[in-house]
């Protein structure tokens, strides 16, 4: 039986010291409980009515008379967590609606927090330097709020910091220099707000960082080399700031680095072969900066590198064989350099490689036959190099292949057979070679195909009609090449077409009515091409239209008329053809027409005057036509940088007194009948027929008296219709019906 106690034991000056320490620390806990629960209510009420009926189970209950307490406790509160002894110790708020500031937070009041998560709400104003008092903080977030201003220096107090979280804010000014006295820190994220200034040199004391996110942001300066301090740091995302300077070679030391994001920054100079040390690096980007310099052979040691990065830079010479070695690598980006020499044969070892962007180098000789191995590969751009030879033969042998850019090269040969039986492709450029082959036998029917250009090739034979059976195509490029026969109706299937160019090749026949089926179309270019006969009414229905090219040709009959209801039309191109009636009033009602082109044409009668409404026009080409008359009074309102030309018509009388057609050269104006005005190389133009006595004097026989100035106008309009009917082209002679309107009145 346990030893029963005595008053002796009871009394020994260890128990009552115990005692003592006990009943004196009781009131100290409820003392904080209390004023913990009366903090949270205060910054409660200063929420907004809205967040605080968010709270509702942040309440103290009324006292009653059997019990002194009250009856719930806030350590039961939503988003509130306290220890054994009932102090707070987190408090989590993610994502629940807040809307206030932290200004009424009183941060003395729980000097056992440990975490704080106020994340993704609506707080704003300043970070409060007070939160220094919350001395047991490992966890702080802030992230996604509205919070403004500095980042308060005294948060580097916060020594026991784990992890700080502040992203996606309005943050201003430079982070602290004192962070490196948060020597526990070990995820450290300020992305997406505005800081500016250095990385201070003290984040090299944060030994203990695995995760480092800053980008998004404006720092500058260079890239501090006490980073190379941080041995086990995991992720370092500082892009898209404005960083300059070298990449330090301390980056060499990262060992247990797996992601370095540094792309859209201003560094410079070389690459460090350093970089070749992170072995356990998979993702790496030094894109968008300003590096020089050649890549360095070491990167061929990353063999976990799952993407490299080192595209728009001013990088130079031949790509190392050692990027062969990376066999874990997916995505290849070194486009937009300058690189050159050829592309190793080596890469076919890639064989997990679905993105290879070569674009935009000096790149040469030919492709290498074991890029065929690359059967998962999805992407490959190689345009604007100098590569010669035939296009790869098996480049489609995965039959993953959906975006092939092979674009002004100086490829030759023939399209190849798994090109032409690749149903995967979305995407393909090969304008600018020396392509052959009959065009109808080497392209089939591609499901998913949206933009495919195959122009300025030596491609020959006639268009297929499968191009109108695919369904998903939007662009068709296939100008400058050798095209012959008809424009098969079939195109006129495809009725999301957006642009179609068959422009510059030797295209026959009329204009099939079916492509006015192609509702959707925004460009339309048939230009040089030997087609004839009218533009066929069914065009009526292509109201999307913006650039409509038929130039070059030998159409016929009138400019139709429906053009008007083409409100979003920028450039009409009707040039070099065989039109040949009126110019349609109905012209002028398009706002947004900024190219005019009718020249070289067979056009007659006078300028519609209501061509002056174009108020966009900048562009407008009426020359090499049969227009005559005067060119329209209320062409002096138009706009003052239009660039115009109505050379070797049949006009007559003064050239309109603006910016426009003053400042065009003679050349404007050569080939007319009588034009005049205030025009280097024109004559000047006479003095109007007026009331002028002395005027009428001129033209009057001289023995008969003047007229009175009531019937003067009269005399000088029949004057005017008497001169126009002696025209010199019997064309431009009014007829009766233009006629007797004005004798009657």
């Amino acid at each position: 039986m346990a030893e029963k106690l005595n008053l002796k034991n009871l009394l020994s000056p260890v128990f009552i010291v115990l005692f003592f320490n006990i009943f004196t620390f009781l009131p100290s806990v409820a003392s904080t409980s209390t004023d913990e629960a009366n903090a949270l209510l205060k910054w409660k009420a200063s929420f907004a009515n809205q967040t605080q009926s968010r709270l509702p189970s942040w309440t103290l209950l009324s006292h009653n008379a059997t019990n002194s307490k009250s009856s719930i406790s806030h350590c039961n509160w939503f988003g509130i967590s306290c220890n054994s002894a009932g102090s707070v110790i987190n408090i989590n708020m993610t994502g629940f609606g807040l809307k206030g500031t932290l200004h009424e937070f009183s941060f003395s009041s729980f000097p056992n927090l440990a975490k704080l998560d106020l994340s993704m709400n609506s707080l704003s104003g300043n970070i409060p330097s007070q939160i220094a008092y919350l001395s047991k903080l490992t966890y702080l977030d802030l992230s996604i709020n509205q919070f403004s201003g500095e980042i308060p220096s005294e948060i580097c107090l916060l020594t026991n910091l784990r992890v700080l979280h502040i992203v996606e804010n309005e943050l201003n000014g430079s982070i602290p220099n004192d962070i490196g006295r948060l020597r526990f820190l070990e995820d450290l994220s300020l992305y997406n707000n505005r800081l500016h200034g250095p990385i201070p040199a003290s984040f090299g004391k944060l030994s203990n960082l695995a995760y480092l996110y800053l980008y998004n942001n404006s720092l500058s300066g260079f890239i501090p080399s006490e980073l190379g301090n941080l041995k086990n740091l995991i992720d370092l995302y500082i892009f898209t700031n404005s960083f300059i300077g070298p990449i330090p070679s301390t980056f060499g030391n990262l060992k247990q680095l797996t992601v370095l994001y540094a792309f859209n920054n201003n560094l410079s100079d070389s690459i460090p072969k350093e970089i070749g040390n992170l072995k356990s690096l998979t993702t790496l980007s030094f894109s968008a900066n300003n590096l020089s310099g050649p890549i360095p052979a070491s990167l061929g040691g990353l063999r976990n590198l799952t993407l490299l990065h080192l595209y728009r830079n001013q990088l130079s010479g031949p790509i190392p064989e050692e990027l062969g070695n990376l066999i874990s690598l997916t995505d290849l980006e070194l486009s937009v350099n300058q690189l050159n020499g050829p592309v190793p044969a080596s890469f076919g070892n890639l064989t997990d490689l679905e993105y290879l962007y070569l674009y935009q180098n000096k790149l040469s000789g030919s492709i290498p036959p074991e890029l065929g191995n690359l059967v998962k590969l999805k992407y490959m751009e190689i345009g604007e190099n100098q590569f010669t030879g035939y296009l790869p033969q098996n480049i489609c042998r995965g039959g993953s292949l959906q975006n092939f850019t092979a674009n002004i090269n100086r490829f030759n040969g023939p399209i190849p057979r798994s090109l032409k039986n690749c149903k995967s492709l979305v995407r393909v450029r090969l304008e600018e070679n020396q392509l052959t082959g009959n065009i109808a036998e080497d392209f089939g029917v591609y499901p998913h195909l949206n933009f495919i250009d195959l122009s300025y090739n030596k491609f020959r034979g006639e268009i297929s009609s499968n191009w109108g059976r695919c369904p998903k195509l939007v662009y068709l490029h296939i100008s400058g090449n050798n095209i012959s026969g008809r424009i098969p109706p079939e195109i006129g299937i495809g009725a999301q077409l957006q642009e179609l160019d068959l422009s510059s090749n030797h295209l026959v026949g009329e204009i099939p009515k079916e492509l006015g089926k192609l509702t959707s179309i925004s460009r339309l270019m048939l230009g040089d091409n030997q087609l004839f006969g009218g533009i066929p009414t069914e065009f009526g229905a292509l109201i999307n239209l913006e650039i409509l090219n038929l130039s070059g040709n030998n159409l016929s009959e009138s400019i139709p008329k429906y053009l008007e209801n083409f409100s979003k039309l920028h450039d009409l191109n009707l040039s070099n053809n065989k039109f040949n009636q009126e110019i349609p009033a109905q012209l002028g009602k398009l706002p947004t027409l900024s190219k005019l082109d009718l020249s070289h044409n067979l056009l007659r009668g006078e300028i519609p005057s209501k061509i002056s409404n174009m108020e966009s026009l900048e562009h407008l080409n009426l020359s090499h036509n049969c227009l005559s008359g005067f060119i329209p009074k209320n062409f002096n309102e138009m706009n003052r940088s239009l660039e115009v030309d109505i050379s070797y018509n049949d006009l007559q009388g003064p050239v309109p007194d603006n910016k426009a057609f003053q400042d065009a050269p003679i050349q404007a104006f050569a080939g007319n009948k009588d034009l005049c005005g205030n025009v280097g190389g024109l004559r000047p133009c006479n003095p109007p027929f007026t009331r002028n006595s002395m005027v009428l004097k001129d033209v009057l026989d001289q023995r008969l008296p003047i007229p009175p100035p009531e019937v003067q106008d009269e005399v000088i309009q029949m004057l005017k219709i008497a001169i126009t009917c002696l025209h010199a082209n019997p064309q431009s002679r009014p007829s009766m019906n233009m006629i007797a309107p004005l004798l009657s009145v």
